[in-house]
């Protein structure tokens, strides 16, 4: 029976350790066949993250590609998405970078709120990248472009409205402490260095200058990063700099003006 199957995954991964066994087991019941469930619960067990393991993860309205090779969307990182649709909700078809870009979450979910949005998103690695492609494949009412390309020696022509970011911002030495299922994901898409901040400085370095005057640069911060940020922004020339919060309570995006 349906409820004996879920209630034998839910108990075996409860039994490891898993904090949201039941949910877990739902949605991998819901989503696999029959014959491919034993395994995914061993998988699962195994450390291997459930957003792998079912394909697709939800982020806002949309469903997204996900597996192995590309840093799996969080809820978190939709307050960035809804700050920039916020900020250019007056501006008509608004130019967006989505740096660091990833499954496309960042972009895909900023034109999912603004749909007039032309975004170009710039991700380096070629296993994200075609979860990158695959999404904007799975989205072509949304004019996101996917750009293969490293944002360290990139060069872009135009001026931007916006520039958006979820960069890697772990320090290097926080990375073995993670849980299994977090280390299971890219490490090139989570270490920002040794204090986590090597993102930020190429952003402010290289990508202050592709704004426009009045367009914003806004970005995913750890929660203990606020002022290092924030200092960085301003000494890159952005103005009225600020810091807002997550519904944890947590420092989450970092907003900067060019004049």
């Amino acid at each position: 029976m349906v409820s004996d199957a879920v209630r034998e995954m839910t108990e075996r991964l409860r039994a490891a350790g898993i904090e949201n066994a039941a949910f877990e087991a739902q949605c991998l019941f819901e989503d696999l066949p029959t014959e491919k469930l034993a395994a995914a619960v061993d998988a699962r067990i195994a450390g291997e993250p459930l957003q792998y393991l079912l394909g697709t993860w939800d982020f806002l309205s949309l469903r997204l590609a996900v597996g192995e090779g590309v840093l799996i969307p969080r809820q978190d990182t939709e307050l960035l998405c809804e700050t920039a649709a916020a900020l250019l909700h007056d501006v008509p078809a608004p130019q967006v970078l989505d740096l660091c870009a990833g499954s496309g979450c960042v972009g895909l979910g900023l034109a999912s709120l603004k749909p007039d949005a032309a975004v170009t998103a710039v991700e380096k690695s070629a296993a994200a990248f075609s979860y990158l492609t695959e999404n904007c494949r799975r989205y072509p009412q949304y004019a996101v472009r996917p750009l293969l390309a490293d944002i360290c020696d990139v060069a872009l022509a135009g001026e931007y409205d916006a520039v958006l970011s979820n960069p890697p911002y772990i320090r290097a030495a926080v990375l073995p402490t993670l849980e299994k299922e977090v280390q299971k994901e890219p490490q090139a898409a989570l270490c920002g260095g040794e204090d986590g901040l090597f993102f930020y400085r190429v952003l402010a370095d290289r990508f202050v200058c592709c704004l426009k005057s009045g367009g914003f640069m806004a970005v995913e911060i750890g929660f203990d990063q606020r002022e290092a940020v924030e200092t960085l922004f301003s000494a890159a020339g952005l103005q009225g700099v600020h810091t807002l919060r997550d519904f944890a309570g947590h420092d989450r995006v970092t907003v900067g003006y060019k004049k």
